[in-house]
C-alpha cells in the first residue's frame, strides 16, 4: 500500500512540473524547462524508494550493461549495409512502377478499351 502512495506522489510531482511549465508561460523558457526537469527528478527520487522502482532501476542498469556487450558494426559495414538497402529500395520501386504501368495498360487499354489520347 505504501508503494502505491509513493507512486501516486511521484506522478503528482511529475504532473506538478508539467503544470508549472504551462503556468509559467510568461517566464523564460529555461525556467519552464527547469520546472519540468525538477518535477521529473523529484518523481524519480520518490519512485526510487519503492520496491517496483528499485527493480526498474536495477533493470535499467542491467540493460546498460548488456548494451555495452553489443558488438557494433564498423563505419565501413554500416555504409555497405546502407548501400545495399538503398539499392534494394530503388530496384523495388522500379519493379513496382513497371508492374503498375503494365497492369494499367492491360486493364485500361486492352480490356476496357479506354485508350489515352
Amino acid at each position: 500500500m505504501a508503494d502505491k502512495i509513493k507512486f501516486a506522489l511521484a506522478l503528482l510531482l511529475v504532473a506538478a512540473g508539467v503544470a508549472g511549465f504551462y503556468l509559467l508561460g510568461e517566464a523564460a523558457l529555461i525556467l519552464r524547462v527547469l520546472c519540468v526537469l525538477a518535477g521529473v527528478l523529484a518523481g524519480a527520487a520518490v519512485a526510487w524508494f519503492t520496491q517496483p522502482g528499485q527493480r526498474f532501476f536495477v533493470f535499467g542498469q542491467e540493460a546498460w550493461t548488456e548494451t555495452k556487450k553489443v558488438v557494433w558494426p564498423s563505419r565501413k559495414e554500416t555504409m555497405q549495409t546502407t548501400g545495399v538497402v538503398f539499392a534494394f529500395v530503388v530496384v523495388m520501386a522500379i519493379f513496382l512502377w513497371l508492374t503498375d504501368k503494365s497492369l494499367e495498360w492491360v486493364l485500361y487499354d486492352l480490356i476496357l478499351g479506354w485508350k489515352k489520347s
